[in-house]
């Protein structure tokens, strides 16, 4: 049966960094992928301020181009918090996606944003049925946290690991074409880029954490059996 995937953020570059590889997996393997970004108004986000629909819409083309839905909430950034009615918008996310998979921020970050999302989903993802009172809204059955980086993330310890490979140029290239956008510039696949590198160190530490040459790395929110190893 073909999974769904319901990957969740707070910037439109949060899963682009932080699981882009993981994404493109799922999508080879037919399965349906859902970008959530709480933060859909960046108005008061010096770099795009005056492009910012321009920003949501390259967002959404680029993961329309790699087989991938991109959808965002109406919040600005520091313009949310963990409140009932936060927890309610992103459960009928997810009573809506049905999402079989889902990953979320790590709690613990030096980005207020982050923490206040990563608290937002893992009630959402957890409780949507006591959240919006409908007993059909279900809880995935798999859920992770990922990391975004060592600019932000404190404290990570994976668990599960993801040989991205196979997908490496065409993620980094992803994460390229919105941090070319960001500066204003045309993407450029051999210019140096702060978040390309810092990504392909990343990927290269876990990969290397896992016997992979790049690799992605989560924490399971809560032990899954398996059947076998």
């Amino acid at each position: 049966m073909t999974r769904t995937i319901l990957a969740i953020g707070a910037h439109y570059d949060d899963c682009p960094f932080g699981i882009p590889g993981t994404l493109l997996r799922a999508v080879k393997k037919h399965q349906r992928v859902v970008i959530l970004s709480l933060i859909g108004d960046y108005a008061n986000w010096p770099p795009v301020r005056g492009r910012e629909k321009a920003l949501l819409d390259l967002s959404r083309q680029l993961a329309t181009e790699r087989g991938m839905e991109m959808r965002f909430l109406n919040w600005k950034s520091m313009g949310f918090e963990p409140t009932l009615e936060a927890k309610r918008a992103v459960a009928e996310v997810v009573a809506e996606v049905k999402p079989d998979t889902a990953f979320m921020l790590w709690p613990r970050d030096r980005h207020a944003d982050h923490e206040a999302a990563s608290a937002i989903c893992h009630a959402a993802l957890s409780q949507p049925a006591r959240l919006l009172g409908k007993d059909d809204a279900r809880v995935p059955s798999r859920m992770y946290w990922y990391d975004n980086g060592p600019g932000h993330t404190i404290g990570f310890e994976p668990d599960t690991y993801v040989d991205v490979s196979a997908e490496w140029e065409t993620a980094r290239e992803w994460l390229g074409r919105l941090m070319a956008f960001v500066r204003n510039e045309e993407f450029d696949p051999a210019k140096a880029d702060a978040a390309m590198d810092t990504k392909t160190v990343l990927s290269r530490y876990r990969g290397l954490a896992c016997g992979a040459k790049y690799a992605e790395a989560f924490k399971s929110v809560r032990p899954v059996p398996r059947e076998d190893l």
